[in-house]
């Protein structure tokens, strides 16, 4: 099943003139800025580490609402591999000794391929979707 990994954010200005960020779908992201290109800037890391949250609890990641003119902020394309990846064990009901099998890898390899700070190679993701049926396809889209 295809899965577009953007959120939508709201946006609200504090009395002091800062710029409030929050994720209506992940109540854990919250953030600002000084303006709104600061806050939407700071969102993004916002939203890598309130999902990193989820993965380190074993959560189930939220699923994005509809955009309904809110700015939507977008994860890089590794951090939504690595989030394809672990919603994609999460589905199979797999953890990671038992993917780690299959891969022919440690545990810790795996725990590395769901660690959104580490610069995972995206090749290795693939390999670990693959061994589950999935494949990661990307698109692209204006701006």
């Amino acid at each position: 099943m295809a899965q577009t990994l953007a959120w939508p954010v709201e946006l609200a200005r504090q009395g002091d003139g800062s710029i409030l960020v929050s994720f209506a779908d992940i109540p854990e992201g919250l953030t600002e800025g000084g303006n709104e290109s600061e806050a939407l800037a700071q969102a993004r890391d916002c939203l890598i580490a309130a999902l990193g949250g989820y993965i380190g609890t074993r959560r189930e990641i939220p699923r994005p609402s509809a955009a309904r003119g809110r700015p939507m902020i977008a994860l890089p394309a590794l951090v939504a591999a690595k989030i394809a990846l672990y919603c994609a064990m999460r589905a199979d009901r797999i953890g990671n000794t038992a993917l780690a099998a299959r891969l022919g890898v440690s545990e810790g390899a795996v725990r590395r391929l769901l660690d959104l700070d580490h610069r995972s190679h995206i090749g290795q993701i693939e390999k670990a979707l693959q061994a589950l049926g999935v494949q990661l396809t990307i698109t692209t889209q204006a701006a």
